[in-house]
């Protein structure tokens, strides 16, 4: 079992950046493939970005790509989304996710654990 616990959400003008974490515990955790989500008020989760279990393949939504980078550090079992040129769109609760599938999958789902959510907000 995997618990997750993100941070580094916050309020940031359009154009800003902002580095989201997540700490996994257990000491599985480089057998789960990692994914972030968001969902905005009104709106379903929506994957934003993926990292397969060494860390070496990632992918995102094509709303975010060239703006936000994963990762992770299996060593200290977290996972970062590195997120710049924020837009207002880009407003909403940020979830971190683990899934035991080799493969990262983009559907929220097929995901076996969640972490609490941190909330981004891009406003001036």
């Amino acid at each position: 079992q995997v618990q997750l616990v993100e941070s580094g959400g916050g309020l940031v003008q359009p154009g800003g950046s902002l580095r989201l974490s997540c700490a996994a515990s257990g000491r599985t955790f480089g057998f789960y493939t990692m994914g972030w989500f968001r969902q905005a008020p009104g709106k379903e989760r929506e994957f934003v970005a993926g990292v397969n279990r060494s860390g070496d393949n990632t992918y995102y939504a094509d709303s975010v790509k060239g703006r936000f980078t994963i990762s992770r550090d299996n060593a200290k079992n977290m996972v970062y989304l590195q997120m710049n040129s924020l837009k207002p769109e880009d407003t909403a609760v940020y979830y971190c996710a683990a899934n035991r599938n080799w493969i990262v999958l983009r559907v929220a789902g097929q995901y076996d654990y969640w972490g609490q959510g941190t909330q981004v907000t891009v406003s001036s």
